[in-house]
């Protein structure tokens, strides 16, 4: 049974706060999911004057983040079960149900732990008798532009809180379940109402807030990526465009052919960790072949199946997504679609419409469609010589190294674009939070500030 049609409206002040300006959210299969009250700018501006006005720097004590996490993965909040929050996200992003089951206990484990995630970004401590170092925040007032394709990204602007800032949420269109949740959270653990705000709306309620807050946080796709790469006060996440790396064995390699299904598809496709572009030593087309085999065994499920392990969307834009699909992948060797009798989209009997992972191969790692990256499991497979250097590995966030190639890491690491370098058969995504994901955010939120006492003359 569906579960009853919310109104989400913008909070301020811990309260939600009516709209007249509102919109419909739709579910993949077309049902009504949620209506969604817009923020007219007026209103956010108000909030915006607001929430400076209380902006102290003050620091709300880790445990408050810690009963936050709890609540957001166990409790009712604001009337919505964790049930009907994980229904909710599913069908309005279409990430798999088991993803979003996972990001859910993510986020808990995160917020439990903002004090050490915070900690691994800083230098050591540095203080002697009348002479110390404070990491202080850099302005009163963050906004924060967040995505829709995975909750587990809202984790950036609740750390925010933790160093001091102030923060304006502008939700997803898709997914403002996740934020709003998380500030319901919050504030039942006993945040100052004030030191938050959930202002729903379009593009240009973005750009508003971006422009009168001191510091901005952008997900978003490459556009928003190039829009705001100059700026020193925003910080971007923008597309992953991971790669790996392989050796000339790798068709034959049963093993790490397992693997790159996983780094591939795991979550649907849906991470900017998931790998988009492999690169190898030996010839493209066997690699290509042999991954789009291992693909297209993934099972077509309803996306609110536990099992489901590929994303889905609705039938208008599934077709869309063909139509663009067949354009960009006009000069590459398609080695999915026939396996699929000429189209990645399948129907899962629910209404929705779920996208099969595609696989090409060109001849040149510089070649379209190479560097794409999407909201399924695509990849490109391309060549690679010594006489290429770490060149095709640029603009990742993650760049795998799982065999011969390992010793390379050192170069990678250098490249000013690349984020992070994992070698041998480990997930891209594999981590400890003292393990940098996407440089630093705390010292992109604080700066160090010099502090001097008398004891220095003593």
């Amino acid at each position: 049974m569906p579960d009853r049609q919310p109104f989400i409206g913008p909070v301020i002040g811990g309260r939600g706060t009516e709209s007249r300006d509102r919109a419909e959210l739709a579910a993949l299969d077309g049902a009504p999911l949620a209506t969604i009250g817009l923020a007219p700018q007026l209103l956010a501006q108000a909030a915006l004057n607001r929430v400076r006005a209380s902006a102290d720097g003050s620091v709300p004590p880790p445990e408050l983040f810690a009963t936050a996490g709890k609540l957001f993965a166990t409790a009712e909040l604001e009337g919505e079960t964790p049930q009907e929050y994980r229904r909710r996200v599913v069908m309005a992003t279409g990430t798999p149900a088991g993803a979003i089951t996972r990001a859910i206990d993510g986020i808990g484990n995160s917020l439990g732990m903002v004090e050490r995630l915070n900690r691994a970004e800083l230098p050591a401590p540095f203080e002697v008798p009348g002479y110390s170092t404070h990491w202080v925040p850099r302005g009163s007032l963050l906004a924060a532009v967040v995505p829709n394709n995975h909750p587990e990204p809202n984790v950036t602007w609740v750390r925010s809180l933790s160093m001091g800032m102030s923060v304006l949420v502008r939700p997803g269109s898709k997914d403002p379940f996740t934020p709003r949740r998380l500030l319901a959270a919050l504030l039942a653990a006993g945040l100052d109402p004030d030191k938050a705000a959930f202002l729903p709306g379009g593009h240009d309620m973005g750009e508003h807030l971006l422009a009168q807050t001191d510091l901005g946080l952008v997900y978003g796709g490459p556009a928003a990526a190039a829009r705001y790469a100059g700026r020193g006060d925003v910080l971007v996440r923008g597309p992953g465009r991971s790669k790996a790396l392989v050796g000339s064995g790798a068709a034959q390699d049963d093993g790490l052919l397992d693997d790159l299904v996983r780094w591939i598809a795991d979550d649907g496709g849906v991470r900017c960790n998931n790998i988009s572009l492999v690169l190898t030593s030996g010839p493209a087309e066997p690699l290509a072949e042999a991954l789009a085999e291992r693909l297209a065994a993934l099972p077509v499920l309803p996306v609110l199946d536990e099992r489901a392990t590929l994303p889905a969307t609705s039938r208008g834009n599934a077709e869309a997504m063909a139509e663009y699909l067949a354009e960009l992948t006009a000069e590459a060797v398609d080695h999915s679609s026939a396996r699929y009798g000429g189209s990645p989209v399948a129907d899962p009997g629910d209404g929705t419409a779920v996208l099969r992972p595609v696989v090409v191969s060109v001849n040149r790692p510089d070649a379209s469609p190479a560097g794409t990256e999407l909201g399924f499991p695509f990849v490109v497979v391309a060549p690679w010589n010594q006489d290429d250097g770490t060149g095709p590995l640029r603009e990742s966030l993650v760049v795998s190294l799982p065999d011969e190639h390992a010793s390379l890491a050192p170069r990678v690491l250098r490249e000013p674009s690349v984020r992070k370098v994992v070698t041998g058969r480990v997930k891209p995504w594999a981590g400890l939070p003292e393990t940098p994901h996407d440089g630093s955010l705390a010292q992109f939120l604080l700066e160090p500030k010099g502090l001097v006492t008398a004891e220095a003359e003593s």
